[in-house]
């Protein structure tokens, strides 16, 4: 198909799933069904009510067939994705709450689920954490199913499309996308969302090249509009030019060669030019991410998230369904270790599992190792389990939020009371685990030399130390410039716990988003961080980079950045390093 071309012109987005692609637009427009109030007479309740369990029951049925479908396509572990759209189908607060305004109100089913669903996500649309802001996509795409079926409407497609195309559209849902067809559909983009989104999520893994959050985009394309999406930068180009399609042509070919290029070295060591071997390990939030994390070339789990385990749930998880996950954990990745770290929630994450108080500001409140030491019960239910976990593998344990040496003294006593505990029933456990802290505070940095004393490890949590260090909420548009991983005071407190770890002959780890950036590998390397510990999609990159330094190099760079008052700087300073030593992946 011949394209015409008109003047080319340019927009920018987040970039959640690499790739480039160029066809003609299909805009998709949203439609939102009109929920009518309607009053039901108390003879037509039951009527009603069977209404609501037959629509539960069809949704669910969409559900499996598109969870089914994408296991077939793409493996399980995307597919596990669709657990939290059951789970809404299944939440007996939500169902409960939806009956309970039926009898109260007389009022018909599709607007008494309407108007409990919009609750729901008003409330989590309010959370800070963008984890469970990006939840509200979930709960909406189920709800509109269900809300279809009461209508007795058939599921939308969005991907009713004969020809090549990109979707455009103000937002996708992860049900949508699992639809697309991806012999037909070259890429999409839409208006709102983010690289935490299951959305973002189902997009790279169909590795379909995806933008979002390009604002007004809809309105500024026609369906038929010949369009470039690179998924790499976040860049969409309307109209490309002869001069732009070649430029693309010529970088998809070589991103093509180093994706190839980087498979190579999957199973090589993490050992710099000079000889020194770094760990690195993986980021892992489910179980079901385990697979991802073996094929990375990761060497283990150097942060398992937990919180994730108590989210989307009434009742939080006993040790047993506990003790699954962790031993799932540990065996996988042998011969390798595993890092848990336990519950890190708090009031800034909303879940019906724990009763968690509303703080006025919750990242200062009662959050990770405070709210574990203020409930000792849920907090033993998960030690015993990872104390039992331990024994299929090399699992270590790490507290995070730690502030000073009396947290982790009130830590370490729960832990010998679940020790206690496992013993006095005769449970195998592991009675010498690794116990670990995050330093994330600038108070653990100030004290990491007795915290050392106490500590098997360190683990640098570099988002929040970031955060409380500069005191800059990141999700905040007015000050987001400001959140600087290169600030001359980030740089020097990362060394202070290095050397402090050195000291007592522990070693330290990097866990937060500076690990999986390649451009600040000089840095992080030069400061004489021992692990890295990122998000599998990005290890081989982070390998890549790791081969190609020499720590002396990287220690000489470090010493001129700590000379320097400016984080643009510096940050300047390693990326110029990390091209002249890996330009094809530092670009």
């Amino acid at each position: 198909m011949e394209l015409s071309h008109r003047s080319e012109r340019r927009f920018s987005g987040i970039p959640v799933a690499p790739g480039i692609a160029r066809a003609a637009v299909m805009v998709q427009w949203e439609e939102d069904e009109e929920i009518a109030l309607r009053i039901i007479a108390s003879d037509d309740l039951p009527e009603e009510i069977a209404r609501f369990e037959s629509a539960l029951i069809a949704t669910r049925a969409e559900l499996l067939e598109i969870q089914q479908r994408i296991a077939s396509a793409i493996g399980s572990n995307d597919a596990s994705i669709f657990d939290a759209h059951l789970l809404v189908v299944e939440d007996r607060t939500l169902i409960d709450e939806v009956l309970r305004r039926i009898e109260e109100d007389r009022c018909n089913v599709e607007y008494a689920f309407h108007q409990v669903a919009e609750k729901y996500c008003r409330s989590l649309s309010q959370i800070d954490d963008p984890y469970l802001r990006e939840r509200v996509v979930d709960i909406e795409d189920v709800t509109r199913r269900i809300i279809r079926n009461l209508l007795g409407k058939a599921p939308r497609n969005p991907a009713a499309h004969d020809q090549p195309h990109i979707v455009v559209a103000h937002n996708l849902t992860p049900s949508d996308t699992a639809q697309l067809n991806r012999t037909l559909v070259m890429g999409f983009a839409t208006e709102v969302g983010s690289k935490t989104s299951h959305t973002a999520i189902m997009a790279r893994a169909l590795e379909i090249p995806a933008v979002v959050g390009i604002h007004g985009l809809c309105q500024d394309l026609t369906s038929g509009d010949d369009i470039l999406i690179d998924g790499y930068t976040g860049t969409i180009i309307l109209n490309p030019s002869p001069e732009t399609a070649a430029e693309y042509a010529r970088i998809a070919s070589q991103k093509s060669q180093i994706v190839e290029r980087l498979g190579l070295i999957r199973e090589t060591a993490s050992t710099t030019v000079d000889g020194c071997h770094i760990v690195l390990s993986a980021n892992v939030d489910l179980s079901d991410e385990l697979d991802d994390m073996a094929e990375s070339g990761a060497e283990g789990i150097g942060l398992y998230r937990t919180e994730y385990l108590y989210l989307n749930r009434i009742a939080p998880p006993d040790e047993e369904e506990q003790f699954e996950h962790y031993r799932r954990a540990a065996e996988r990745a042998r011969p390798h270790g595993v890092i848990i770290r336990t519950l890190d929630i708090g009031g800034d994450k909303s879940t019906q599992s724990l009763h968690l108080p509303e703080e006025q500001n919750p990242f200062l409140g009662c959050r990770a190792v405070r709210f574990c030491l203020q409930n000792p019960e849920i907090f033993r239910a998960q030690l015993r389990a990872i104390l039992r976990a331990a024994t299929f593998g090399d699992v270590r344990i790490m507290y995070p939020m730690i502030s000073g040496l009396d947290e982790l003294r009130q830590a370490n006593a729960v832990l010998e009371q679940s020790k206690a505990e496992l013993a006095a029933r005769g449970v195998p456990f592991h009675p010498y685990i690794e116990v670990g802290i995050m330093v994330e505070t600038p108070s653990a940095v100030l004290v990491a030399d007795h915290l050392a004393r106490e500590a098997s490890f360190f683990s640098i949590g570099t988002n929040d130390l970031i955060q409380y260090s500069i005191a800059v909420d990141r999700g905040n548009e007015n000050i987001a410039h400001l959140y600087s991983p290169t600030h001359p005071a980030i740089l020097r407190m990362i060394g202070m716990v290095v050397d402090a770890a050195r000291a007592r002959g522990i070693w330290t780890g990097v866990c937060g988003e500076m690990a999986g950036d390649v451009l600040l590998t000089p840095l992080l390397l030069g400061l004489g961080v021992d692990e890295l510990s990122a998000t599998s999609a990005v290890v081989p990159r982070v390998k890549k980079a790791v081969q190609s330094l020499d720590v002396s190099r990287c220690r000489e760079l470090v010493r001129q950045a700590l000379e320097m008052d400016d984080a643009a700087a510096i940050a300047e300073l390693s990326t110029r390093m990390a091209r002249e030593c890996y330009a094809e992946i530092a670009d």
